[in-house]
């Protein structure tokens, strides 16, 4: 009953579900553990020959999204002739969709293929489920088929569909292909034009394959083009060349963000100094450290890298630099790490700062 009064409800002309509603009465009706449920309200309409139409039907398949069972949305799907109706593109979608998200590529194309059986075109919405879809599953080679299928439609992608299928080609082809496509974003300009996120994808992909000093060369792309990069772009550099042991690379993609007065944040600094400290570096670590501290950008630092500098610089007997540091940690309250706290009370005692460590 509480079904049918909802798809009874969904039919209202004044009246139109959200998504949030749509999940709310797969809970509440547990459809998701009772599929059966929207087969049974269908074959009751059937047998009490209820007037439906494809808006009923609509409601049922939204349902069946937000539930994500693609196989009795497929059955609801083939049920619509029972009632002499004709399901539309929408209705399509919602079945292809829900095939595309569960890995049934082979369903999917299947149904985008009926299509042209029953005089129905698909949509940029077809188009896009379908090569995510494909990109996801791995199927690159279909993925692209299909991208120029769309544009040989009339379609245009906009940066959505490009980016998905460039992430694809990062991921499961090969990086000169990806260029090749980011170059003809980068032509195509206006909605198409690439956006952080689908540069921090080819960065990344570079990375990966340790190939950073290439991936350094996208970022200029990017500024080129207008575009600046955010902190998962700054991090996947940063990490990138740490790696390969070009942490000159990345101290100096650090300083021209400082120069610029772009804020790296907690994440990418802590990098730095760590990979800094690594090699021995620890007053260039410090340095670095007051650097941005002075500029105020120091956010959310990781707490051990305070206890890495504090005993290096005793280590290295810097007295100074970790007297000011040992200042600094008191103030802003971070605890040193278990590990050092012996070494880096016996240095501040040896070197006449008894108080910092009675504090």
């Amino acid at each position: 009953m509480g079904l049918r009064f909802f798809i009874w409800a969904g039919l209202q002309s004044n009246y139109r579900y959200t998504s949030f509603m749509y999940s709310k009465a797969c809970e509440f009706l547990k459809i998701k553990q009772n599929p059966y449920l929207v087969l049974d309200v269908i074959e009751a309409y059937k047998v009490e020959k209820c007037l439906v139409n494809v808006k009923m039907f609509k409601v049922v398949l939204n349902l069946c999204k937000e539930a994500m069972i693609a196989d009795e949305a497929l059955l609801v799907l083939r049920k619509m002739p029972e009632f002499n109706l004709c399901p539309d593109t929408t209705v399509y979608n919602l079945v292809i969709r829900l095939f595309c998200e569960k890995g049934d590529m082979d369903m999917a194309d299947k149904l985008m293929k009926e299509f042209g059986l029953i005089d129905l075109y698909p949509d940029m919405v077809t188009y896009f489920v379908m090569i995510k879809g494909f990109c996801n599953a791995g199927r690159l080679e279909d993925a692209c088929e299909l991208f120029q299928a769309m544009k040989g439609q009339g379609f245009s992608p906009n940066v959505v569909a490009y980016s998905v299928l460039l992430e694809s080609m990062c991921k499961y082809g090969s990086t000169e292909k990806a260029m090749e496509f980011l170059g003809e974003m980068e032509k195509a300009g206006g909605s198409c034009s690439p956006n952080v996120i689908t540069y921090t994808s080819v960065i990344k992909s570079f990375c990966e394959k340790g190939r950073t000093m290439e991936a350094l060369r996208i970022l200029d792309r990017m500024g080129v083009c207008g575009c600046v990069p955010n902190r998962v772009t700054v991090i996947t550099l940063i990490e990138g060349l740490c790696a390969e042991g070009n942490v000159e690379e990345a101290y100096r993609l650090i300083d021209k963000m400082l120069e610029s007065g772009t804020k790296p944040d907690g994440i990418a600094s802590s990098v730095m100094i760590r990979e800094i400290c690594r090699e021995g570096r620890v007053l260039d670590g410090f340095l670095f450290y007051d650097e941005i501290e002075r500029m105020q950008f120091i956010s959310s630092i990781d707490s051990d890298i305070y206890s890495i500098l504090l005993v290096g610089l005793c280590q290295q007997s810097h007295s100074v630099e970790a007297a000011r540091l040992a200042r600094s940690m008191l103030k802003k309250k971070i605890r040193l790490e278990s590990p050092y706290v012996e070494k880096i009370i016996e240095h501040l005692k040896s070197s006449g700062e008894k108080d910092l460590v009675t504090q």
